[in-house]
């Protein structure tokens, strides 16, 4: 390297704000930059001419050493993320590339690099990380205590209101077949019978009314006798609405679930019901439930319409819901779906942490 080539060089590296180096290939130091040198915390003199272990800790003079070596042998670029402390003491971090030098016979002779502190990016890395796993928390939570509303709502609606509303019920049976108008026209005991008809018709599509919305909040079959009875109960009431055929297939003999667990796969398979009778056009749905020990899958296929793009309603509500009802037990969901070939989704949540706590 001639003397105009060393100075044009080092005026390039002077100028580049990142630490940046050149060596031969024994690892030493041809020229380096004045971040470099700071870096290392030894004025230039000090390090040229030396190899890494004289200038940097021993572990990370190694390190520096074996990367060297592999950019060398294979000729090609080298880029990885390293940690090392900085002049203050504390903990950064470095991108690192590593590149080839070659003379004109395309021999390598050496190596290039440049090391970028990467520190605050990192840092804002982990704090969205940690605020992406907070919000999780607090989406369970809050999940958590819908779900136990839902379920007080619900037994209210069903214990107290659903009481009151058959009791007048059964009185106005009693109005009608014990207190008629003795002394009233014929006209007069038409009209009471069909006030009192009227009345009962009311209380009637009331307390149907009551159990539905209730059944809808927080159904007791599922806390009473459990997911595959509360599956069914659901998939029943699904095909008396919307008269599509369906087929339930449960493992035999699936152990109890953890409530959390129980609450997610049903109200997948809810929005997954849902989204069948507004968008599928389908005539026919098959639901399969089952375990292995490590995890619970729930499979919902029809043999409607189909999407073109899954990608294209990733971002839907209800698809949305869905996932993130499996992803914060620690689970997946997977759509599969073509054009005039249905929809079929896949959810598989992990049983290894079904102990009654959140993940």
């Amino acid at each position: 390297m001639s003397k105009t080539d060393e100075e044009l060089q080092k005026a390039i590296l002077s100028n580049i704000p990142d630490q940046a180096w050149l060596k031969d290939a024994d690892s030493r130091y041809i020229l380096v930059n004045e971040a470099f040198a700071t870096a290392c915390g030894l004025p230039e003199a000090q390090i040229l001419n030396r190899r890494p272990v004289d200038v940097w800790p021993q572990e990370w003079g190694q390190e520096y050493i074996e990367t060297d070596r592999r950019v060398m042998e294979q000729g090609v670029r080298l880029r990885y993320e390293e940690q090392r402390h900085g002049q203050d003491g504390t903990l950064r971090w470095y991108d690192t590339i590593k590149t080839p030098i070659r003379n004109a016979e395309g021999e390598v002779i050496g190596t290039t690099g440049i090391s970028r502190d990467i520190t605050d990016r990192k840092m804002a890395e982990q704090e969205l990380l940690e605020s992406r796993s907070q919000l999780r928390e607090l989406s369970a939570y809050l999940q958590s205590v819908r779900e136990e509303e839902r379920t007080r709502i619900s037994r209210e609606l069903h214990d107290e209101l659903g009481q009151s509303l058959t009791a007048i019920r059964i009185g106005l049976g009693v109005l009608e077949t014990q207190y008629g108008l003795q002394n009233a026209s014929a006209a007069q005991a038409a009209e009471w019978a069909k006030n009192l008809q009227q009345l009962k018709h009311i209380a009637d599509s009331t307390v149907e009314s009551v159990q539905r919305i209730a059944a809808d909040l927080r159904p007791l079959i599922l806390d009473e006798l459990g997911l595959a009875s509360a599956l069914d109960w659901l998939l029943e009431s699904f095909s008396e609405r919307s008269g599509i055929a369906f087929n339930l297939v449960v493992q035999p003999k699936l152990p109890a679930f953890d409530r959390d667990v129980s609450t997610a796969i049903f109200r997948i398979l809810q929005e997954a019901l849902t989204n069948v009778i507004r968008h599928s056009h389908a005539t026919a749905v098959v639901v399969e439930l089952q375990e292995d020990g490590n995890a619970i899958t729930l499979r919902i296929a029809d043999n409607g319409c189909g999407i073109d793009s899954v990608e294209s309603h990733e971002n839907s509500i209800g698809l949305l819901g869905m996932r993130e009802r499996a992803f914060m037990l620690g689970g997946r969901l997977k759509i599969q779906s073509r054009p005039g070939s249905g929809m079929r989704i896949d959810v598989q949540i992990p049983l290894a942490q079904n102990n009654g706590e959140r993940p």
